[in-house]
């Protein structure tokens, strides 16, 4: 039963769903080193057909800007990304994956993977789809 935050049971449910999904998603990443934080910036650098701003990771990301920074210096210390001079701004660097970012994306994105059809597998298709249709329903009333 989820603690109540709020007033209405539903969104309690779906809050702690969420959180422990992503607990349970962090502690696989662990084991190999990484966190879904740190996946989720490697994810954007990865998807961008070019280098990214800090800035723009950041938006992208939905997390302050120091956040962001603080991501980014942990995976440059460990050699996954890298910061470029702008090539039109000489104040500005972007930021893009070394190879070993790019190998290091791969695994963790399989590591996400395979927690995440675990932790779902107790549900069909059509358990999946309706899943989706009620919080599509959701979705589309708060916008």
């Amino acid at each position: 039963m989820a603690v109540q935050g709020s007033s209405d049971i539903l969104i309690d449910e779906l809050y702690e769903t969420t959180n422990q999904l992503r607990q349970f998603v962090e502690g696989r990443l662990r084991e190999k080193g990484a966190s879904v934080a740190r996946l989720r910036a490697l994810r954007m650098l990865a998807r961008a057909r070019q280098p990214l701003r800090m800035r723009d990771l950041s938006d992208m990301a939905g997390i302050a800007a120091r956040t962001a920074t603080a991501i980014v210096d942990s995976l440059e210390h460990d050699g996954l990304v890298e910061r470029v001079r702008h090539p039109h701004d000489r104040r500005a660097f972007l930021l893009r994956l070394t190879d070993e970012g790019v190998r290091c994306h791969r695994e963790a994105e399989e590591v996400d993977r395979l927690a995440l059809a675990e932790a779902t597998a107790a549900l069909d298709a059509a358990d999946r789809e309706q899943l989706r249709t009620l919080l599509a329903r959701i979705r589309d009333h708060t916008v």
